[in-house]
């Protein structure tokens, strides 16, 4: 294209140079780059067009709009593999997330997850959100469908076969692979092969499977000789959910486990793993009742405990467990949102039951677990875990950093403060203060290592043609102000947070944009 006019303009003194040098939409200057390669940081630039990174380091033109990021790092949005946030359409902004520099999340974690992909994801157009979602299969919810209910029998054929071809229709659809929850209902009645015969249809298209395996206690090993079984028979990658040891009888055996991982990978499994940076875990307060219990939902629950032999068989198993545990009681358990009773919230169960039955005895602390599920179930947040061993699992080369929070609605209960602070607290805690990991890899863990596992393509490095998710921080501010006591607080740090190309934070300021798109297994 030719410009005639250029040469009269110049005569006239008209400073028109500038604008046929803004050849990007967005350029972020003078940031320490940290590329999410794991490499070393340098200074430079980072240029953004029409979505995508276009350059990084030194080059010439400017952008449209530019961002001074002097003295504060730029790295590739981070990448939360393991999330609860099938909700995303209900809270599209997601804050909590995008304030602790998360730009893509990965749901449908522990066997639960929507179904119909397709549908799931055009929500998500048709709402519009701030970050990028792609999901698993849930094996729980797939099974839950086909079977009518949390069953402790095996599925018939028909069901199988059922089973199958709705992991065969939602991975077609662009799910990321295949969840398992072990724990709870109904995967905790699922055998071993049932779940290999769905984990080769997730393999078929490329997929992962994920695993909350049924043991994160004492028993860890048996979890991981069926997840290394899974993956050996499915010819399928496998990553071990929120990895921990749970419970004081298992402390100190990160090494152990830490041997085992390196075995499995040894023999030919690609098996990974990710992980968050508290000593406390979170789910539902009904997870410590025996799931023969819970079999068929709450009304088989409400009759079973009025059984007087049944009920003295779930007390008596559920104190054989805790002193299997090495705990005392069930003061390690703390309400996180009861909507029955909200003054219940923030308390622990010998709290709760002291209030509700003026006793705090093991007897009564059973008691009001029983109480809390029969009138619609409760979460919870567990503090079980030892620092020694968190800290031996965040090191691994292979450990991604993953909050397993959802989305979250500000000032609602006494969540866990991960869905807050998770990636800012490694930031903070685990690089700057004691100095286990170095920015450079941390980095690595919460980008360019989740992009590669759960293959989402060109993601999780600043380089050019990739997606230009991107977040700016300052390394010697950043962390996380929210705790146990008082979760509802924003990680502090991130100036500003760009999500396929377009600022979502800027200058610590929320836009209106939410450039978010679903993210398909292997989108280019």
């Amino acid at each position: 294209m030719r410009f005639p006019l250029l040469p009269h303009l110049a005569c006239l003194g008209l400073l028109v140079a500038p604008l046929f040098a803004q050849n990007y939409d967005l350029v972020v200057r003078g940031g320490r780059i940290v590329d999410g390669s794991g490499r070393p940081a340098n200074v430079g630039d980072v240029a953004i067009r029409d979505g995508r990174i276009a350059a990084v380091g030194t080059f010439a033109g400017r952008g449209r709009t530019e961002i001074d990021a002097a003295g504060r790092a730029v790295a590739p949005g981070f990448i939360d593999v393991h999330t609860h946030s099938e909700d995303i359409a209900e809270l599209p902004v997601a804050e909590n997330f995008l304030r602790m520099g998360v730009t893509t999340i990965v749901t449908g974690n522990c066997g639960s997850s929507k179904v119909d992909v397709a549908d799931f994801f055009g929500e998500i157009v048709r709402t519009g959100v701030a970050v990028n979602v792609a999901t698993l299969l849930g094996q729980g919810t797939v099974r839950g469908q086909v079977m009518g209910g949390s069953f402790m029998r095996p599925p018939t054929a028909d069901e199988i076969a059922k089973m199958h071809a709705l992991v065969d229709k939602g991975m077609r659809d662009g799910a990321v692979g295949l969840s398992t929850g072990l724990i709870y209902l109904p995967g905790t009645f699922s055998k071993t092969e049932e779940i290999v015969g769905l984990a080769k249809v997730a393999a078929r298209y490329g997929g992962i499977y994920v695993s909350h395996m049924r043991y994160e206690n004492a028993r860890i090993t048996e979890a991981l000789d069926e997840l290394t079984t899974i993956a050996r028979e499915a010819g399928i990658r496998a990553q071990v959910s929120h990895i921990k040891l749970a419970s004081p009888a298992a402390w100190g055996r990160a090494d152990e486990i830490v041997a085992y991982l390196a075995r499995a990978r040894a023999a030919g499994l690609d098996v990974t793993q990710d992980q968050y940076a508290y000593t406390a875990s979170s789910t539902s307060i009904g997870s410590r009742i025996p799931e023969a219990a819970l079999e068929g939902g709450n009304a088989r629950f409400r009759e079973r405990i009025a059984d007087p032999k049944l009920k003295a068989e779930y007390v008596a198993e559920m104190k054989a467990t805790l002193v299997r545990n090495k705990q005392d009681d069930f003061g390690f358990a703390v309400i996180a949102n009861f909507a029955a009773d909200r003054s219940l919230n923030g308390k622990t169960i010998p709290q709760a039951a002291k209030q509700l039955r003026g006793s705090d005895s093991l007897d009564d602390q059973i008691e009001t677990i029983f109480d809390l599920q029969t009138r619609g179930g409760a979460q919870g947040v567990f503090h079980g875990m030892d620092e020694a061993d968190l800290r031996k699992f965040l090191a691994l080369p292979l450990t991604m950093i993953a909050s397993d929070s959802g989305v979250r609605r500000f000032g609602s209960g006494v969540p866990h403060p991960r869905g807050y602070g998770n990636n800012a607290r490694v930031l903070g805690r685990y690089v700057r203060e004691l100095k286990l990991l170095t920015l450079e890899d941390a980095v690595r863990k919460m980008t360019s290592l989740p992009a590669a596992t759960f293959r989402l393509k060109n993601r999780g490095e600043l380089k050019p043609g990739h997606v230009a998710d991107v977040v700016i921080f300052d390394p010697a501010t950043v962390g996380d102000p929210s705790t146990f006591a008082d979760p509802h607080h924003y990680a502090v740090g991130f100036s500003d947070i760009i999500v396929n190309g377009t600022p979502v934070i800027r200058a610590g300021a929320l836009t209106s944009a939410r450039p978010g798109k679903p993210v398909r297994l292997q989108d280019e």
